[in-house]
């Protein structure tokens, strides 16, 4: 591979090893200026610890090694600590994915970004103040004056994420690292930060993305690496690794994006042994003696939902407004909205987590929100809850045994004897093996702990899931099969589901009907079908819009 200072970077057989693993194992590529190269891959593929790497990041028990890491046509493979700090934003930019883990919280946006200039630069204070102000207005954040002396709690995600790379591009570096800059983000947030990644790569900035999300990756990049297990297995345009991917793990992510996908088709492949189970509307649930619903096919119904909560100045700001909708026995609802739109409050509404100013939530035809709590909770087992983030929803001391025998109501287990049945077949209906038992949450993948999660849910033969954003933190892959999974349950057990979430195309592929939510407020509600093909809204249009296709 020939190198020069027209490559802002380029790797030759570049491998990571902690310990005795290998993370990454003889990777090569280089990307020029104004070109944006993608690395895809599922997560532990090794695109993250690839990024780091070439920034002196790994770690300290990583060793890493290449024939040739070069930034700017120089080496870096020997660089110590101090060099590299001397080093980081002049030759390369990072924006990382949590933009409010990355920004500190105790300081004001403009001195975060200013602290660069003043480190690598001898400009004054006063051309650093015009300068921070420039590049505030260059990513696209309204009123920079105001800005600067917001905290990052005080700012949107959209807006953190945007102060992020404005700190990764104060120096003018020649590459930008953006490792899953847009993965939290609503659409059309989204769609903002990769318009201003566009613009910076237009003037010229070389662009290293890391994405698992292949729309994403279509929109911006002009090359393509997919990682496996620690190499590239294979690179081309985009275009080609897109359309005609040559491997055959890349053909079954491609397969996987649900966008587009009808409902009922599977993402993941091999065959369900719950496939041939119908999706049947008056099929009985299991868990009929805790409830029975006066109107037979309306299983949760919401009535003028109302909630606000008080700011810290004393006023009240609305979260929920005169939302109402129902839930028909074995469909999903699905509920869409950018962050603040209500849509998570509405949830821990049904869910009775917290009690509605105005308004009501029937269950079964039964009073819910308004039991005393004494009274709901014999009933509590007709509904289940799956969260976004089933990592914090467990207790880390406890094992999936504990968490799994906690939810059946089984106490305990005499020495030696084996798991209790009803925990041994809610591992098999999420597909678990048995050795999962004895691990604690941080010792499972994200797809394995929301496999748990499903389980728990399911632990007291629940008639409605409530799922709020269950897969937005897994890559594709490991999504097809929890999305594949909750469908399957949903067939066997003919559960009716609410599908919380801001990824559109999730939703288009698992829901019946959809809702969408604005500021609070329940602004279209039809079928599927309906919806997100002929909206009404200017709302739902705009939402629409936003979303990045595959091209």
């Amino acid at each position: 591979m020939s190198v020069t200072a027209a490559f802002p970077l380029s790797v030759r057989d570049l491998s990571v090893s902690f310990g005795s693993t290998t993370v990454v194992n003889s990777v090569s590529f280089e990307i020029a200026a104004g070109e944006c190269l993608a690395i895809v891959g599922e997560s532990g593929s090794g695109k993250s610890v690839t990024a780091r790497s070439l920034l002196g990041l790994a770690g300290p028990s990583a060793r890493v090694t290449a024939g040739e890491l070069e930034l700017g046509g120089r080496s870096v493979l020997t660089l110590s600590e101090a060099a590299w700090r001397r080093r980081r934003g002049l030759d390369a930019g990072l924006v990382l994915q949590d933009a409010l883990v990355s920004l500190d919280p105790l300081r004001p946006i403009g001195r975060e970004i200013g602290d660069s200039l003043r480190l690598h630069t001898t400009m004054s204070a006063a051309a650093r103040g015009r300068r921070v102000l420039e590049l505030l207005d260059a990513v696209g954040l309204p009123e920079p004056q105001l800005r600067v002396r917001q905290r990052s709690g005080e700012m949107s995600g959209g807006e953190r994420q945007r102060a992020l790379i404005a700190a990764a591009i104060a120096l003018d570096p020649p590459l930008l690292i953006a490792d899953e800059p847009t993965t939290a983000l609503d659409v059309t947030i989204q769609a903002q930060i990769l318009d201003l990644l566009e613009d910076i790569k237009r003037r010229g900035t070389a662009v290293l993305l890391i994405s698992h999300d292949l729309a994403v990756v279509s929109h911006i990049a002009d090359r393509v690496a997919v990682m496996s297990n620690g190499r590239f297995i294979e690179t081309g345009t985009t275009a080609q690794i897109l359309r005609d991917p040559r491997a055959e793990h890349t053909r079954r992510m491609i397969a996987a994006v649900p966008a587009d996908k009808p409902r009922g088709t599977r993402l993941s492949p091999g065959e369900s042994r719950r496939q041939s189970a119908p999706r049947l509307r008056d099929r009985p649930a299991e868990n009929t003696a805790a409830l029975t619903p006066a109107t037979p096919d309306i299983v949760l119904a919401a009535q003028g939902l109302t909630k606000a909560f008080s700011r810290p100045d004393g006023t009240r700001a609305d979260a929920v407004t005169d939302v109402s909708f129902e839930l028909e026995r074995g469909t999903t609802l699905g509920i869409v909205g950018e962050s603040g739109s209500g849509k998570t409050t509405t949830a821990r509404l049904l869910l009775a987590l917290a009690t509605p100013d105005r308004g009501e939530v029937r269950v079964l035809g039964q009073a819910w929100t308004t039991l005393r709590e004494s009274a709901r909770r014999p009933l509590r087992a007709s509904v289940g809850a799956v969260y976004q983030d089933a990592l914090s929803s467990f207790d880390p001391r406890q094992s999936v045994a504990d968490i799994l025998r906690a939810a059946t109501g089984e106490r305990g287990q005499a020495r030696g004897a084996g798991p209790p049945a009803r925990v041994r077949e809610l591992l098999d209906e999420v597909g678990l093996a048995l050795d999962v038992l004895n691990r604690r949450p941080l010792q499972l993948s994200g797809g394995q702990r929301q496999r748990v999660g499903i389980a728990r849910a399911l632990a007291g033969r629940p008639q409605i899931l409530i799922c709020d954003e269950p897969v937005s933190s897994l890559d594709v892959s490991v999504q097809a099969q929890v999305l594949d999974l909750l469908d399957d349950v949903q067939r066997e057990r003919g559960l009716s589901l609410v599908f919380i979430s801001h990824d559109l195309g999730v939703v288009q592929h698992v829901s019946d009907r959809v809702a969408v939510m604005q500021s609070g407020r329940l602004v279209e509600l039809g079928t599927s079908q309906q919806v997100l093909t002929n909206p009404v809204h200017p709302y739902t249009r705009q939402l629409l819009a936003s979303v990045p296709q595959l091209r």
